[in-house]
């Protein structure tokens, strides 16, 4: 089911991560292609909070310990249970949502991650921008990046270099080309 062997010696596992229960383990041996916080509307519902906090993986460095065996399978496009990827992959014990296996990248959730009381999230593990953000449910001020829809594949949304505070988008200047200039959102006012 997934490519690294459980019993290759030369996998080296830089993270541990479990579900709730315990039942399922699984490892990875490489640090994340990118770190990002979801505001889509699908991973706001299946997991039950305002965004959904995800390390993006190569499923070539994730490994099982234990529990494939309990491991239960969505995918929200068909409304369908079992392994249709892309889909949500969770403990069938505790229901702890596992991660997001896509066709070649895992989406792990690094709260499963096992990491050391007051020592921080590491550097490499903490998030990188925020995706559909346009969807959001609340304003997060961390100064990440915050995409529209899809990391570089939507606009770019800044807040507002004036006092309203409202958001504002950066888009590709059809002029320039690579030159980002500033639009002001539909609908938006400013003194």
């Amino acid at each position: 089911m997934y490519t690294a062997d459980a019993t290759d010696k030369s996998f080296n596992a830089k993270y541990h991560a479990r579900c709730y229960c315990g039942e399922v383990r699984y490892e990875v041996d490489a640090d994340p292609v990118d770190v990002k916080i979801c505001h889509c509307k699908t991973c706001r519902v299946l997991h039950g909070a305002p965004m959904q906090w995800a390390a993006i993986f190569h499923k070539q460095n994730v490994r099982f310990v234990s529990g494939t065996a309990s491991l239960a399978f969505y995918n929200a496009e068909d409304n369908t249970s079992g392994r249709t990827l892309p889909c949500k992959v969770s403990c069938g014990k505790c229901r702890t949502l596992i991660a997001d296996e896509g066709r070649n990248m895992w989406l792990a959730f690094p709260t499963l991650f096992e990491m050391p009381p007051r020592e921080g999230v590491p550097e490499v593990l903490k998030p990188r921008c925020h995706i559909f953000y346009a969807m959001r449910v609340m304003d997060i001020n961390d100064g990440l990046p915050k995409w529209a829809g899809h990391k570089n594949k939507s606009m770019l949304i800044e807040w507002c270099v004036y006092t309203c505070g409202l958001p504002r988008f950066r888009v590709p200047c059809e002029r320039v080309g690579s030159v980002w200039c500033r639009v002001k959102s539909p609908g938006m006012v400013h003194p």
